[in-house]
């Protein structure tokens, strides 16, 4: 993703989350949403730094996930595979999953730059957190996944091939540096306990001395300094954001050429919302450990740069689990690791040698580059209705009826719905149509709901509203997507206003405040999402 802009060493999270604020993940700050689809007339901001307006209903603004970004030369960026200096995750590829503007239409851009959680902050309820982790098995046969293993393990997401399999060998120990916000530790702890239990994989934190990863937590402003488009990024052989610039042009940063992985570090931004953080250390966290390619054909998966899944899957635990098995070394060649792989998939999998293959398709470069032009940074409104329109005409020449037939759709309908919004509906329930036949999209089904209830809000149709919302909250919650859950809660209280049941409407809207605290951070942005979401109601209207 995004071949021509970020350097191999850095794999970026914000690609489809953070820049283009949707409905749901993300809360707005105003560094954040830099994409002019909708802009609210008068607020005195350039056509770069436009917030969506939420009448526009949502965006989809897909998980962006990762990024590999390629050598840094003389001041500039080279195009041709050759990845430097760090892999990217996020990265910011705005548009992406959610629900409408990224901004409300009264909000005041003098507000706190940060949307970090602060323990000061009074008039909400308290923060929320999730139970116990609930993954789903990956749903798919074991030579579907032997096939995305090795395409995860040995690719770049330039295409490029890589040459060894690597990975840390013996214990791996994390330390955390930095400025970590107050909730970075507790979900780090979380984290490295899925990934012994879940992945079998010998990790822990120590708190002084060196450490085979490192977890630094900086400010926004000190990662794009470095890497303007990336929300957090994985870099090898250092262990400090002071060290990138001079190391990021030498081989040591070089992840095509390493066999083993000994010293990595990765940066998370200090100075945004919890989930943010939370979902840096996912992505980033299974970066350094694991595959360092991206698949758009993974539904099921933050391997994706659909960015639609937020924290590891059952299918991502079942990878890194397969990467650490012991019949595998680092410096394998990719003929050894094939080789290896069906009996570790039968041993760790057996449910997946009784499942019929799928066989899904590779994915187009055409397309993947028209989704970018759609969805990322630095095209005009009408480019991005031109290269929606292609994903979609690709996906239907190519006859794909997955999951990326369904996010051509969403694609076409979140760059419609400001001008053409009865097209743009159209789009969003082809898209709902396309996730329904498809295992393992409940989560994707679930940001469709959002688009369909609030454009229903809009409307007065509460009752429809309530019926498209009630099968998704429970999925939201599953997989651990805070901002998503309070904006489904917030769209559930504003069509039960509208249906007349005021107390209930009450009860439902206080309870999404503890998940967009979470989801969403400071104070002032969580209530920055109640105006947003309350503007969409006619009852309220644009000034709530």
């Amino acid at each position: 993703m995004f071949s021509n802009s970020l350097p191999e060493c850095a794999l970026p999270r914000e690609s489809l989350r953070t820049t283009c604020h949707t409905f749901a993940p993300n809360a707005p700050y105003p560094e954040q949403d830099e994409i002019q689809i909708y802009p609210r007339p008068g607020k005195g901001r350039g056509a770069d730094e436009a917030r969506f307006s939420f009448r526009t209903i949502v965006p989809l603004c897909a998980r962006p996930r990762r990024c590999l970004a390629h050598r840094h030369v003389g001041g500039g960026f080279l195009g041709d595979g050759k990845r430097y200096g760090g892999l990217m995750r996020r990265v910011i590829l705005p548009i992406c999953l959610m629900l409408g503007a990224c901004v409300p239409g009264n909000y005041s851009y003098n507000e706190p730059p940060s949307r970090a959680a602060t323990p000061t902050e009074t008039g909400m309820p308290p923060m929320k957190a999730f139970s116990a982790p609930r993954p789903l098995p990956p749903q798919r046969s074991n030579r579907d996944i032997q096939r995305d293993f090795l395409d995860l393990s040995f690719q770049l997401e330039s295409g490029r091939m890589l040459q060894y399999f690597s990975r840390f060998e013996g214990p791996i120990t994390v330390r955390v540096t930095g400025n970590p916000p107050i909730t970075l530790i507790s979900d780090l702890t979380r984290l490295l306990h899925r990934l012994r239990t879940e992945a079998g994989i010998d990790i822990s934190r120590v708190s002084e001395g060196s450490a085979n990863i490192t977890i630094e937590a900086v400010s926004r402003e000190d990662i794009r300094r470095n890497l303007p488009k990336a929300a957090c990024f994985v870099v090898p052989n250092i262990s400090r954001l002071s060290q990138y610039r001079a190391a990021r042009s030498s081989r040591a940063t070089d992840w095509s050429q390493l066999r083993r992985r000994d010293k990595i570090a990765i940066f998370v931004p200090s100075d945004t919302s919890p989930q943010e953080v939370r979902d840096c250390l996912h992505e980033e966290l299974a970066q350094a450990l694991g595959p360092l390619n991206d698949l758009y054909r993974l539904a099921d998966s933050v391997f994706n740069d659909d960015n639609v899944h937020a924290v590891l899957t059952g299918f991502d635990m079942l990878v890194l689990r397969a990467y650490y098995a012991p019949e595998l070394r680092a410096g394998m060649s990719r003929r050894q690791v094939e080789a290896r792989l069906p009996g570790i998939l039968s041993r760790l999998n057996p449910a997946g040698d009784q499942i019929a293959p799928r066989f899904s398709g590779s994915t187009p470069r055409a397309w993947i580059e028209a989704i970018q032009t759609a969805l990322g940074p630095g095209a005009r409104p009408v480019q991005r209705r031109a290269a929606a329109i292609d994903a979609l005409r690709i996906a239907q020449a190519v006859g794909w009826t997955d999951h990326r037939r369904a996010f051509s759709h969403f694609a076409l309908g979140r760059i419609s719905q400001a001008t053409d919004p009865d097209f743009a509906q159209d789009q969003f329930v082809a898209a709902e149509q396309f996730y329904e036949r498809n295992p393992g999209t409940g989560l994707h089904r679930a940001y469709a709901a959002a688009q369909l209830a609030a454009y229903a809000i809009s409307q007065g149709r509460g009752e429809d509203a309530l019926m498209l919302l009630r099968p998704h909250l429970g999925t939201a919650e599953r997989h651990e997507n805070a901002a998503l859950l309070a904006t489904l809660l917030m769209l559930r209280a504003e069509a039960l206003d509208l249906s007349g049941r005021v107390s209930e409407a009450r009860m439902v809207r206080l309870d999404s405040l503890g998940w967009a605290r979470y989801g969403y951070g400071a104070d002032w942005a969580v209530r920055a999402k109640l105006r947003e979401v309350g503007a969409l109601s006619p009852l309220k209207g644009p000034n709530g």
